[in-house]
């Protein structure tokens, strides 16, 4: 897929997680960064070897990987919070 083929998987990199270009940054690290509120320019100087297609492409994996229906599971304490 043309669209994610900065994304890839090997099973001697990271056990084999998907990492962005075969380098030691899995798509995981960069997600939780955004999920986490880093901005896409923090993201780039904490790792410089990444480009900003670098973490579109994670971004863009990520959602061909949800599923469009998701079985909703609460959580116990959440809504005592």
């Amino acid at each position: 897929m043309k669209e994610l083929d900065r994304i890839t998987v090997d099973p001697e990199v990271c056990l084999g997680q998907p990492t962005i270009r075969g380098m030691r940054i899995t798509v995981s690290i960069v997600l939780k960064q955004l999920a986490n509120g880093m901005k896409v320019t923090e993201i780039l100087k904490a790792y410089p070897e990444l480009e900003e297609e670098d973490i579109v492409q994670a971004m863009k994996y990520a959602a061909w990987l949800s599923p469009e229906k998701a079985k909703v599971i609460p959580l116990k304490g959440v809504a005592d919070a």
